[in-house]
């Protein structure tokens, strides 16, 4: 007791310390709540996480902001390096001034998956960036389509046996069956019996994702078609072809979850008419496509920059976000003295309704789709359906 006699000064800021630092550590502390509303200007009120405590609309709404920011982003390195696009060359020759940029620059995966992006299939060539695969394991008229050869097949087997009813529709005109790997049952790798276990099996407090390979042949079907941007005879050199909107109606589908193309340089014949199939949609009001998500190899293979940015911007006003992208670095390995032409990219659909966007599955947003303005080139220099650039046409 003689300690506040003999130093009341140094008494009493002691224990005020003591009881500002028992202030700070309270779960409630009123002293934070005070700082909290002093910092913002606003009420104090419980700071929740936009990604964790936010609906799937929510996430939506911010990932489309972010995305219009990029749009903007865009134009501006168009005028720097252009300064139009018509001046823009896909990759700078290694010369001075050296610009700090290739295409994809342009291009980047700026909308954030308001899911779990979980790349499927195996590990290198024929694994796919999807967006929120969760969201399809129990879907009851899941529908899948894969366009184009998937010499590789891990995606779709993957894709299959960790859905309980996705019904897989794979087309390609250069093979007569379907891949081993979705012909024949996939057991589970042992290296991934950590994350996954067969439906059968209870799992531990549901911490697992679920795998079943059994019976998905019968959730598969082939056809060997030739997917392009026009229904087409079948020739002495060439087999029939369908476009997208023709092989959905022959099989009575008004929607398909996941569309995977891969079609070596016809993916922009067979967009262009799937995003503007009569004369009720224009380059500036394409229309929504009745796709969800969407997994596409892009080849740049003798196209420029002009061109691809007026295509690619047709994508966008149809409501396509880019979530994903992987430069096809395989491809780029065996062309080392070329550029790096192939990349995949995985968009969400924000225009049309679907499961992956909100909780009821209509879209957050409202049209039009994007703020971006008109690009410098004329709607007769988009890339023309009937004339595809490929590479066996070189």
């Amino acid at each position: 007791m003689l300690l506040p006699r003999r130093h009341p000064r140094f008494f009493l800021l002691l224990a005020s310390l003591i009881f500002t630092a028992l202030l700070l550590l309270l779960p409630r502390s009123p002293l934070a709540a005070f700082q909290s509303s002093a910092s913002t200007g606003s009420p104090s009120r419980p700071i929740k996480s936009p990604v964790v405590y936010q609906g799937v609309s929510a996430r939506v709404r911010r990932a489309e902001r972010a995305y219009q920011k990029m749009l903007r982003g865009r134009d501006v390195l168009i005028a720097k390096v252009g300064p139009s696009p018509r001046d823009v060359a896909l990759f700078p020759p290694d010369k001075e001034p050296w610009p700090p940029y290739t295409v994809w620059d342009f291009f980047p995966p700026a909308f954030s998956c308001p899911h779990e992006l979980e790349r499927i299939g195996a590990l290198g060539d024929g694994g796919k960036w999807v967006c929120g695969l969760s969201q399809l394991q129990d879907k009851e008229d899941c529908i899948v389509y894969s366009v184009g050869s998937p010499a590789d097949a891990s995606f779709e087997a993957e894709l299959l046996a960790r859905t309980r009813h996705c019904q897989l529709y794979v087309f390609d005109h250069t093979a007569s069956s379907l891949p081993r790997a979705l012909s024949a049952p996939a057991s589970l790798p042992t290296a991934l019996g950590e994350f996954y276990s067969a439906w059968d099996v209870p799992s531990l407090e549901n911490e697992h994702d679920y795998w079943d390979s059994r019976g998905t042949g019968q959730r598969t079907h082939f056809k060997p078609y030739r997917i392009t941007g026009q229904d087409a005879p079948a020739t002495a050199d060439k087999p029939k072809s369908y476009t997208l909107e023709t092989i959905m109606r022959q099989n009575g589908h008004t929607h398909i979850d996941i569309l995977k193309i891969d079609l070596e340089g016809w993916e922009f014949d067979a967009l262009t008419t799937f995003l503007l199939p009569n004369s009720d949609f224009t380059s500036q009001k394409p229309r929504a496509p009745p796709v969800s998500q969407m997994l596409l190899e892009l080849h740049l293979w003798g196209r420029d920059f002009s061109g691809l940015l007026s295509w690619w911007t047709v994508l966008e006003r149809a409501g396509l976000r880019a979530v994903a992208r992987e430069p096809n670095l395989v491809y780029q390995n065996y062309n080392r003295l070329q550029g790096a032409e192939l990349a995949e990219y995985t968009f969400l659909n924000v225009a049309a309704p679907n499961i992956f966007i909100s909780e009821d599955g209509t879209s957050p947003l409202s049209p039009p789709w994007t703020a971006l303005q008109d690009p410098q080139v004329p709607d007769h220099e988009l890339p023309s359906p009937l004339a595809p650039i490929h590479e066996d046409e070189q």
